[in-house]
């Protein structure tokens, strides 16, 4: 027998509710509309903040004295960061509280961020890039919510969106996942522009109480932070999840949030809102046991256990082998699609500088080892600073512009593949990007026409379209239970390759160059030949959901 959820316009209920019954009741409208605006922001401050300091190692080697290598780890040391502090703040979001969390490592993270700015070497930056990367409140947890584990979204922003889904019932959950996934895709076209607005600017002046040489490229590095502050700011309107305090039995100010929903979003003419309650949420015994305990803990030693509880089930019996190759192909993934990424622009820009001399033919590698530089050659020895006839301070605007391009390539790409995976299958879109984006991958090598080459590194590149795919193949091969943390621990392993490639690219790259492009080529064609073995991979899901997420 079905039952009908009285609307706001009838007599308002006398009795208690359930909280998706009350999320209708106070409708879709201002509200829903800024959280999922803020959403969105903090979701583009993830990528702004992480894939930005590729644009700034090109032109800020000479200020920073940075070597190749040096380069690789301080693109790659803010996704440490992130998996230092992942599982930490993911736990402490599920038990002290969603916005307890999200908002002060966002102002800790624009803090962080903003002072990156006035490093003078290589260490300095390194420590600072560290700790806007570890307060990234980028955790994984162990979520309930129904529309978190079936979109499939990314754990490198599972608090913001659990936040987000937390506010809204299941009619409406997806759609706001998407429109902050739609503000999220702004912010990724709009990074390419806001670095050459500001980048390629000629301007300097010194600090002299810092002695920092102040240029367009430390503004670029606060103008990245600015999203985690604007949306802190934000989020000091907003109150914390109500679904999470209904959960710690706070039923008064999960009404008083509800009433305040309402208010914002009904208009003059519509009857207040009338509730009395909501109903508490059934919940497994054992969980609710859990989740009372690691609430209740104050000892380190408690925290660790009840994260080890949360994840060992995983790496046990048969989950084994399905965890493993979920980490696998994440990490290949991310290795490429993030890794190779960070030193994207710098490569176009060594091409551009051959180009310029009117060199028509030649490799990708041939341009980077005729223009590998040792910075520390380049240092005056009688004051000290570096020669400006060979440092960069500007990119050349075909980086920006294949940036922009790769960014509107994966856009349209998600796009695509949310509407045809149902129909065409998991197997058949794995294997196609794998196999071309590895094969692209390997051919770069050979191809001695720089614009070809080019295309062929931002298709090698798009195999972060597989990201999703591998996300949306964990939901159907974990319980319930442990299905959100499935998914964060492989994309832990993701962030983890990350690493590896960007330091991998740092240390190849200018001796080795060649085999940077044959490593992830084969890795990409390798992990076609893996998907082989994903359990149920041949079986379709017409009913399954899909949802855009982060890089």
């Amino acid at each position: 027998m079905e039952t009908s959820v009285p609307s706001s316009k009838d007599a308002s209920p006398q009795r208690p509710v359930k909280l998706d019954d009350a999320f209708s009741m106070t409708k879709f409208g201002v509200y829903n509309l800024y959280l999922i605006a803020i959403s969105g922001i903090i979701l583009a401050a993830v990528l702004l903040e992480t894939l930005g300091i590729s644009y700034v190692l090109p032109v800020a080697e000479c200020d920073l004295l940075l070597t190749t290598r040096e380069k690789g780890v301080v693109s790659a040391i803010s996704f440490a960061g992130i998996i230092f502090s992942s599982h930490l703040w993911g736990f402490l979001a599920d038990t002290r509280g969603r916005r307890a969390i999200i908002m002060p490592t966002l102002f800790l993270a624009f803090a962080s961020s903003a002072l990156s700015s006035l490093t003078t070497n290589f260490w300095l930056i390194t420590l600072m890039r560290f700790l806007t990367g570890f307060f990234m409140y980028t955790p994984c947890e162990r979520l309930s919510m129904d529309c978190f584990l079936s979109d499939s979204v990314s754990g490198s922003s599972a608090t913001i969106y659990a936040y987000l889904g937390e506010f809204h019932g299941k009619g409406n959950c997806s759609r706001a996942i998407m429109g902050a996934s739609f503000v999220f895709g702004v912010g990724s076209l709009l990074l390419p522009l806001i670095a050459w607005s500001i980048i390629n600017q000629e301007w300097e002046f010194t600090i002299p109480v810092l002695n920092v040489i102040y240029r367009p490229w430390r503004l670029f590095l606060v103008v990245c932070s600015l999203p985690s502050l604007v949306s802190a700011l934000a989020l000091l309107r907003l109150p914390e999840s109500p679904k999470y305090l209904l959960s710690r039995g706070r039923e008064a100010e999960t009404v008083a949030i509800l009433h305040s929903m309402y208010r914002w979003n009904s208009r003059s003419r519509d009857p207040p809102l009338v509730l009395t309650g909501v109903l508490q949420e059934t919940e497994a015994e054992q969980t609710k046991v859990r989740r009372e305990e690691a609430a209740n803990g104050k000892s380190v030693v408690g925290l660790l256990k009840q994260m080890w509880h949360q994840t060992a089930p995983l790496f046990m019996g048969t989950y084994l082998r399905r965890t493993t190759i979920i980490c696998v192909l994440q990490f290949g993934i991310f290795l490429t699609s993030s890794g190779m990424y960070m030193f994207f622009p710098d490569i176009l820009n060594r091409i551009a500088a051959q180009q310029g001399k009117g060199v028509e033919r030649i490799t990708t590698c041939n341009a980077v080892y005729a223009t590998r530089v040792d910075i520390r050659e380049l240092v005056n020895v009688s004051n000290g600073t570096a020669r400006p006839d060979l440092c960069h301070q500007k990119l050349d605007i075909s980086a920006y512009e294949h940036s922009f391009v790769l960014e509107a390539i994966y856009a349209i790409g998600f796009a695509v593949i949310g509407l045809i995976i149902n129909a065409v299958g998991r197997l058949p879109i794995l294997l196609f990007v794998f196999t071309l984006c590895g094969t692209c991958g390997i051919l770069i090598v050979y191809i001695d026409l720089p614009l070809l080459a080019i295309w062929f590194y931002m298709i090698l590149l798009s195999c972060g379209f597989s990201v999703n795919v591998v996300n949306a193949c964990a939901v159907d091969l974990f319980p319930t239970n442990l299905r959100a943390m499935a998914i964060c621990i492989s994309l832990m392993f993701g962030r983890l390759g990350s690493i590896v490639g960007s330091n991998l690219v740092g240390f190849l790259l200018d001796t080795h160059c060649e085999l940077t492009f044959w490593i992830s080529g084969l890795l990409l064609v390798g992990c076609g030949m893996l998907s082989f073995f994903i359990p149920n991979i041949y079986k379709r899901q017409p009913s399954e959901r899909f949802s855009v997420s982060s890089r």
